[in-house]
């Protein structure tokens, strides 16, 4: 499955999450900190998603209450949430 989410307040525009079995097989974040936010999507990638989540959850980007790495969890929440799967 992959889910395809729009962030809020920060400079990324859109991210893709692709999902087998629990498993992130496939992140990209388009826009952003390229180098950040190409090292977040490859270290993702092999974890379960709940891990994921709770790794990212809550990183801020400066003064913002938010940061690329935590909308990704908010997008893979959502993916949890479209596959009937309780969020975390």
């Amino acid at each position: 499955m992959t889910i395809s989410y729009t962030p809020e307040g920060v400079c990324s525009k859109k991210m893709f999450v692709s999902v087998e079995d629990g498993i992130i097989t496939d992140a990209e974040i388009i826009g952003g900190c390229s180098g950040n936010t190409q090292a977040v999507s490859r270290l993702v990638i092999g974890m379960k998603v709940e891990d994921a989540i709770s790794r990212l959850r809550g990183i801020k980007c400066g003064i913002k209450g938010t940061s690329c790495p935590d909308q990704l969890s908010v997008a893979m929440n959502q993916l949890l949430d479209a596959a009937g799967n309780s969020k975390v």
